[in-house]
């Protein structure tokens, strides 16, 4: 380790002691990068993202009544419809209609915990697949949720219900359009190869696991926006942080502080995952068209190049920015560019930037080639270097 890298460790050290944090400086330190050693990545975000308060003195009060009530969702959310459905047929006597599974009121909450397992259905198979080239997600987490994996509760877990649940009629795959892919009817769910993922022994579970449990008390929590594809991306990169913090205190409570965390980064967010805000100021086209705005701005000749051959910002700036750009590179990478993005204030508009930089980096080849040669450049960048990018995107910010 260089001395300067040690002495940039020891400057956050500083800037984390302090009774109250300065939130200029942190932001200022972080915005270059911010260490993994000692856990300080995890706790700067964790402070970024408006989850802890800057006045540490508050934190200990806050983070136990924070984890209590994650709890209590999982509780009220999971466990308790969990042992109504385990004990349907047990006691049938005192089973009335308001609460029989084939009432077809829409306020029945059986309706509700069938509607529930189609968002849970693509929840899992998504978070499944989440950073494949890693092994993380799928090895056992050091500190599983005692409360879900507790002997005493003898109720139907999100695994079970994923294993039961067989939609009779049609296969759902909810996207941010709405609802399509739908399969043959009749035709019985076969989620995953029974040799595709290791079966963890009993009183075990999978980081991808605790991920699914996260997005689906989101999305219960949240049923104006529920689950969409596209937040495992989002929350997987926090999480991952979160869960690998060197220190134990901050690690086994990994799953609620990373719940509140991506809570706060979808309030910010969000809009881009709601197709009737779209074409609102506050939607996504108008972000895509954004990209284009600034690059006409800053590079006026490849801007013409690209509306030439018909190329719209949809094409390819969707993803980069709904997806903050997770899907662009590997997972250390991603983290990097997060740690400037979390970092700057009005962190939409400087992801605004990154993607210009990200054209204007590639001019050269986008100049020379034709449609197809270009849209595939768009769609597999070919720039990994980060700091490259992030180092041009700061300095189209700082010729504003």
């Amino acid at each position: 380790m260089s001395t300067a890298y040690k002495n940039r460790i020891q400057e956050f050290k500083v800037a984390l002691s302090e009774e109250t944090i300065d939130l200029k400086n942190l932001r200022g330190l972080c915005f270059n990068g911010i260490p993994f050693e000692g856990g300080i990545r995890a706790l700067c975000w964790k402070v970024l993202l408006n989850y802890l308060p800057p006045d540490q003195l508050l934190w200990e009060t806050f983070l136990k009544k924070q984890r209590e009530l994650y709890s209590q969702f999982l509780k009220e959310m999971i466990i308790q419809p969990g042992i109504a459905k385990a004990n349907l047929g047990f006691s049938r006597e005192d089973v009335t209609m308001e609460d029989h599974p084939l009432n077809p009121n829409p306020d029945s909450r059986w309706n509700t915990y069938f509607k529930d397992n189609e968002i849970l259905l693509q929840i899992d198979k998504d978070v499944r697949r989440l950073y494949p080239d890693m092994a993380f997600f799928q090895r056992p987490t050091e500190y599983p949720c005692q409360l879900i994996l507790d002997p005493q509760n003898d109720y139907e877990t999100l695994r079970r219900r994923v294993e039961q649940t067989t939609l009779k009629a049609q296969t759902v795959n909810r996207n941010r359009s709405g609802v399509t892919n739908v399969s043959s009817p009749g035709k019985p769910l076969s989620l995953y190869p029974s040799n595709e993922y290791e079966v963890l022994p009993k009183g075990s579970e999978a980081h991808w696991e605790v991920v699914e449990r996260i997005l689906f008390i989101y999305a219960k929590l949240n049923p104006g926006i529920a689950y969409v594809q596209g937040m495992n991306e989002i929350v997987g990169p926090i999480y991952y942080t979160f869960a690998t913090d060197p220190n134990s205190q901050w690690k086994e409570h990994a799953e609620a502080d990373t719940f509140f965390s991506f809570t706060n980064l979808m309030s910010e967010n969000r809009d881009n995952f709601i197709k009737s805000l779209d074409d609102s100021q506050c939607g996504i086209t108008y972000k895509m068209e954004s990209v284009y705005s600034m690059l006409k701005e800053k590079d006026l000749e490849l801007y013409l190049k690209l509306e030439e051959q018909n190329i719209k910002p949809q094409y390819f700036t969707f993803r980069w920015l709904t997806l903050l750009l997770s899907q662009e590179f590997l997972l250390p990478d991603v983290i990097r560019i997060w740690d400037t993005l979390f970092s700057d204030e009005d962190r939409f508009h400087f992801l605004i930037l990154v993607c210009c930089a990200m054209l204007t980096l590639i001019r050269d080849k986008l100049l020379a080639g034709d449609f197809t040669v270009n849209m595939r450049l768009l769609q597999d960048y070919p720039i990994s270097d980060v700091h490259t990018i992030l180092t041009k995107a700061k300095e189209l910010q700082d010729n504003s």
